[in-house]
């Protein structure tokens, strides 16, 4: 203890303590919300296309600083770190929603009732982000202050170092917005004006369904340069071994004779690969991440222990004593504890969340529990490894049990359940997200205080923008289509479907199971390898090109030290800022695309369109897709320092 109690004394923030800086304005409350509404509809859009979503409070700084020095010319580090404080909260809320949410829709469609109502989506995503935000609140001295130097939270810090790098914000807030305009612009003559194709495919000669595509698109590119290469190529060995292994095995006994395999009610020989895919292999990768989530989760349970030990420690030694301090002010605990309580009765007695008197208070323990559990770990791990999934599949599971055992099953159990499930992923997702951000106002010098009232108008933004995005895009498209497959909302749907009625192809889930058991036993992570395995092949390809122009860049500052050396090494230094730029050029592709997909459901649903009539066909698409990567290329490969 004497460790951390040293690097608390010793630490100094950027701004001390008894300097006031404009932090909480009118500017940056303006400006975040409106990157809370960007990130999180972009995000929306990208997580139910390929089931993952990207950190935003890098780009939102960077937009920030640009905006905020280079536009209004005003200086202030507390104001930027405020937007990005406010603009990553819509990432994060919109991640727990469109995790979970999607499946009431498809049910809701498949029974002829419609589809949820604005006010429910809306009122379940602020319940989630609110109660995300509270239950952090009283973590954030025992987490951030307490283990300073013991807990990296690895996006908090990098966050701090581009808000502390405030003189490069023109440039590489220039890079962000140049990837927005050029993925937006891709987009819209892609997918808009049709000029080409925006996925492309082809079989492979002599060797029966097997096949290899790739949807063309900024996003796809984006991402993979983001997550780099190691897990892009993770997904795409998910992918191969349903498209060359799987389907084609499927086939070739299907062509044995007139089989029928449950759930498909044709014969094999009459699906195809695509028919195959989603009739068998699906549920194979659905078996696949779920065992990956739950076994994340069950080797994290000795932290998830000793987490919780340490925060009721901390917590009942007095978490929320005011200071005087600038820096140390925290949101009143009789604020908190009111919204707690004010959130879990509106829950109990509201029609609109569906959840009962049960499901409130199961939402209060377990949503406690997985915010201290989500807070920790991404400190330690940081934000892409912490099992989000895990803790809503075991929520989804414990849930059902429960409400079936009490009677409360059928469909109105299902919609219950979810929605427990919902909540409690969206508190989990904020939670890791609002220690983040305590974490760079920590490096930066913050006030606590200020940052979590943020955080609740960046939910509430977001909340409000939500319900219209995901309504939007399943009447424009549905979900658990080939252009939106939802793919963590489709798996939670099988989850309380399986649980609640049996009916579920369970040997094809256990193939899944066994797949992800012997990934496991190979010493590789499930997750990624598992989620390539549920999606098509034709969103890990593109992911792929992307992770290996990072590797090229990750290879050479290897070369010349790696990470630990950029402080010492001029090379190095040239490497890691080619890196920082392709990944905020990637996160302006990501963001553009996922605007532009939103604007074309407004166009698809109003009955608008802008097909020009001219299709140049798969080789007009791979020359534009070479186009794209050159221009991802520009900006990070070939970037002169």
């Amino acid at each position: 203890m004497a460790k951390e109690d040293i690097a608390k004394k010793e630490f100094k923030p950027f701004i001390s303590a008894d300097k006031v800086l404009p932090e909480f304005t009118i500017t940056s409350i303006i400006l975040g919300i409106l990157l809370a509404v960007v990130f999180g509809a972009a995000n929306a859009y990208l997580g139910l296309k390929v089931g993952m979503t990207i950190s935003a409070s890098i780009p939102a700084a960077v937009i920030s600083m640009g905006l905020i020095r280079g536009v209004l010319k005003k200086e202030s580090i507390l104001e930027n770190n405020m937007v990005q404080t406010i603009g990553s909260a819509g990432e994060s809320l919109a991640a727990g929603a469109i995790f979970t949410l999607p499946a009431l829709y498809i049910w809701l469609e498949e029974w002829d009732m419609g589809t949820p109502s604005l006010l429910t989506i809306t009122t379940i995503a602020l319940c989630g982000g609110i109660l995300g935000v509270l239950f952090m609140v009283p973590l954030r001295k025992a987490l951030i202050v307490k283990e300073h130097g013991v807990l990296p939270y690895p996006e908090g810090t990098a966050c701090a170092e581009v808000l502390l790098a405030g003189e490069e914000g023109g440039d590489k807030a220039k890079a962000c917005f140049t990837g927005l305009g050029v993925g937006a612009l891709y987009k819209f003559i892609a997918d808009g004006m049709k000029l080409f194709p925006s996925e492309i495919e082809t079989t492979i000669k002599g060797y029966k369904d097997a096949a290899i595509g790739a949807d063309v698109l900024p996003a796809l590119l984006g991402v993979g340069f983001i997550i780099g290469p190691t897990i892009s190529a993770y997904m795409l060995a998910g992918a191969v071994i349903g498209w060359f292994g799987l389907i084609p095995l499927i086939s070739n006994i299907g062509g044995m004779g007139e089989v029928i395999m449950y759930p498909a009610s044709v014969p094999i020989s009459e699906l195809g690969y695509w028919g195959i895919w989603n009739y068998y292999i699906r549920y194979i990768g659905a078996g696949a991440v779920a065992f990956g989530g739950v076994f994340s989760l069950i080797k994290s349970l000795p932290l998830i222990v000793q987490t919780f030990k340490d925060a009721m420690k901390d917590y009942s030694a007095g978490g929320g004593v005011s200071s005087l301090k600038r820096t140390e002010q925290d949101m009143s605990m009789k604020i908190v504890l009111i919204g707690v309580l004010v959130i879990i009765l509106s829950m109990m007695m509201l029609p609109i969340i569906p959840v009962g008197l049960g499901g409130a208070l199961l939402i209060a323990v377990l949503g406690f529990f997985f915010a201290t559990v989500s807070s920790r770990i991404v400190g330690l791990v940081g934000s892409s490894s912490n099992p989000v999934s895990g803790m809503t599949i075991a929520t989804l599971i414990i849930t059902a049990i429960i409400f079936k055992s009490t009677g409360n099953d059928g469909q109105t159990g299902m919609i219950a359940t979810l929605t427990v499930g919902a909540i409690i992923c969206i508190i989990a997702a904020m939670a890791g997200d609002t220690s983040q951000d305590l974490k760079t106002g920590f490096l930066v010098g913050a006030t606590p205080k200020k940052q979590q009232y943020g955080e609740i108008i960046g939910a509430l933004a977001a909340a409000i923008a939500i319900g219209s995005v995901l309504t939007l895009l399943n009447q424009a498209w549905g979900f658990g289509s080939a252009e939106l497959p939802a793919p963590q909302a489709t798996l939670m749907k099988l989850v309380i479907e399986g649980v609640m009625g049996g009916s579920l192809p369970w040997a094809l889930v256990f193939t899944g199971v066994g797949i992800g058991v012997a990934i496991e036993l190979l010493g590789l992570p499930v997750l990624p390898i598992a989620i390539g395995l549920y999606l098509p092949i034709h969103l890990s390809t593109p992911i792929m090109a992307g992770g290996l122009i990072r590797g090229v860049l990750d290879k050479k500052l290897n070369k010349v030290g790696g990470e630990e050396a950029i402080h010492e090494n001029k090379e190095a230094r040239g490497f890691k800022d080619k890196i920082e730029s392709g990944i905020l050029y990637a996160s302006g592709l990501i963001a553009g695309e996922g605007l532009i997909g939103i604007l074309l459901a407004v166009f698809a649903v109003a009955g608008w369109n802008v097909n020009l009539g001219v299709d140049l066909g798969q080789l007009g698409s791979i020359a534009f897709f070479a186009l794209l990567i050159y221009s991802l290329m520009k900006h990070s490969v070939l970037k002169k320092n």
